[in-house]
């Protein structure tokens, strides 16, 4: 279990660190960008975002446990 946990937060941080090595100014305009938006819309695509990883957590568990 630990070691799923690591290899998820890994991979999460590969792809956070792989946005910002590869685009960083685009990365700076879209947290530019992000203090504009109402904090419900933020929220929302947070809990978005929340809802699909645990979806496909569940469906890898699922298909190829």
């Amino acid at each position: 279990m630990l070691q799923t946990i690591l290899w998820g937060l890994g991979l999460v941080l590969v792809i956070e660190g792989l946005a910002y090595a590869l685009a960083p100014s685009f990365m700076k305009d879209l947290m530019a960008r992000m203090m504009h938006e109402p904090v419900e819309t933020l929220r929302i695509a947070g809990f978005g975002a929340l809802v699909i990883g645990t979806f496909l957590v569940i469906l890898s568990q699922v298909f190829w446990a």
